[in-house]
């Protein structure tokens, strides 16, 4: 392994490091808010709401709106909401009685010129069932109380919906279509299967990583063994020069990762933007081909000997195996198509593909050399963690981490350094993910027990990597529980799987 890829894929392991905690779900679907004022009759939480259409009797779209922190609740699953004829509002703000008579209708408003309590009022009193405000914008709006106001017994459902959304059904209904709503705020499963994959993924990949990092050791001892055996002392006098492609690390660095990760991360969110994405998507290929090539080649050595062990010259790349230089094509196709289509349903498959043949790449070029480099390491990366997803609001407003790991203002769906599937049971859909640093810092430490326990021929029982093994898998399976329990909001898996994994 020349020093070109080395380079590469530590790069790479910089990145990574700014996405440790995003074991997250993709959209939550409640929403707290400690800022916004709360009051008897105005404590609802923020809840993502689902708004069915019939248009003629024949199913139409289905929206997404935001529930008011008044009026009733809804029902949490699609059999229990009743089917509701939508009209719209006139005038249009329902910021005075309707001239139309209401009996049981949903009444479809506009945003803007009197209160939403007042417009709720005013619906409920015409006879509305619930009150759908169009805002006048594409992005969802908190509706919140006044704090001031007082007539807050709203005993009908009030849903915001986007501009788009609302200029669908206002078109249809100007057309002279029929339109009925239906409106439920259901609830997510307490555990979906893409969790059970996920969970699977990422403790296999630190399985896979570190047995081959074990056996690497091993071949690399012996090796010297022979060496040490065989050589004369003008051969034991000289300087090792010899390439090994593995790179460990101090304690000095693995400071130094926090802190340049600290600034990449807040240049990111000063500067996040489609170019930056685009940009980390090309990082990503390239360190995703690396990772791919690596694997593949010591897979497919086993079977094609001579091919792994004959070389050629190439510019720039030096001694390239045959092996290598067939397998490599196939690699940057894989990585170009997938960086095309990423935007397709299925394109997670390809990014978890690129995603861990990286990490276990990774994770055979970067070591440390010892339990304090590795402590040091996670525990850096635990503070971190801590710091930019929860610390950071109180400078920036918002949580830094999860800004950058979005991809907000940026034009895409979120970076593409994570694995991630998508939640098949789940109404809401969305994917259930994990960033690369939560499998790959503790992947360091668990891979170094291996290695450990090999060389000083300890028994699996006796050993520490079985230990480690089962405390990482159980601080994974803790952060999920706490991800479910907590509706959906995103959790730094680092802030449970760091604690399990050094009190091994």
């Amino acid at each position: 392994m020349d020093s070109e890829r080395i380079l590469v894929v530590l790069c790479i392991l910089v990145i990574t490091l700014l996405f440790c905690s995003r074991s997250v779900l993709a959209g939550d679907i409640v929403h707290e808010d400690d800022i916004a004022p709360k009051k008897p009759g105005c404590e609802n939480s923020f809840v993502l709401v689902k708004v069915h259409t019939l248009i003629d009797n024949v199913e139409g779209k289905e929206f997404v709106g935001v529930g008011a922190r008044f009026g009733t609740t809804m029902a949490s699953k699609e059999k229990h909401a009743n089917h509701s004829k939508l009209v719209l509002s006139d005038p249009p703000d329902c910021c005075s009685p309707p001239k139309n008579k209401l009996t049981g209708e949903v009444i479809l408003v506009h945003r803007g010129n009197c209160t939403f309590t007042t417009k709720a009022n005013i619906a409920e009193t015409a006879g509305a069932s619930a009150i759908l405000i169009v805002n006048y914008k594409k992005e969802l709006y908190k509706m919140v109380c006044e704090a001031n106001e007082t007539d807050l017994q709203i005993q009908i459902p009030a849903v915001m919906l986007p501009q788009d959304a609302g200029s669908i059904l206002e078109d249809s209904l100007n057309g002279n279509s029929s339109v009925a709503v239906q409106l439920y705020s259901p609830q997510r499963p307490l555990v979906d299967i893409a969790e059970v994959f996920l969970w699977l993924m990422a403790v296999g990949t630190i399985l896979c990583a570190s047995y081959w990092s074990a056996w690497s050791a091993r071949g690399a001892a012996i090796e010297q063994d022979k060496l040490l055996k065989d050589a004369s002392d003008d051969y034991l006098n000289m300087e090792d020069t010899s390439a090994t492609g593995v790179v460990d690390i101090n304690t000095t660095s693995a400071v130094l990762f926090v802190v340049i990760a600290s600034c990449f991360l807040v240049m990111l969110y000063k500067l996040m933007s489609y170019a930056f994405v685009e940009l980390l998507v090309v990082l990503f290929c390239i360190g995703g081909v690396e990772g791919l090539q690596t694997c593949l080649v010591a897979l497919l050595s086993r079977w094609f000997k001579r091919a792994g062990e004959s070389f050629i010259k190439v510019p720039f790349f030096g001694a390239v195996s045959h092996l290598t230089l067939a397998v490599s094509p196939f690699c940057i196709a894989f990585a170009v198509i997938w960086a095309v289509f990423r935007r397709v349903s299925f394109a997670w498959i390809g990014q978890d593909i690129l995603g861990i043949a990286l990490i276990v790449t990774v994770l055979q070029i970067v070591r440390v050399p010892n339990l304090k480099v590795g402590t040091v390491l996670l525990s850096c990366a635990f503070l971190y963690d801590i710091f930019w997803v929860f610390v950071s609001k109180s400078f920036f407003s918002e949580s830094v981490m999860i800004v950058v790991a979005r991809g907000d203002n940026s034009g895409e769906d979120g970076i593409p350094m994570l694995l991630k599937i998508p939640r098949m049971f789940d109404p809401w859909g969305g994917y259930s993910i994990i960033g690369f640093g939560d499998i790959l810092l503790p992947g360091l430490i668990i891979a170094f027990t291996l290695r450990y326990d090999w060389l000083s021929k300890k028994s699996l029982r006796a050993g520490y990597f079985l230990w480690a093994m089962m405390a990482y898998g159980l601080g994974l399976l803790i952060t999920y529980v706490a991800l479910n329990l907590m509706d959906g909001h995103g959790q730094p898996a680092l802030l449970y799987i760091v604690p399990f994994t050094l009190g091994e």
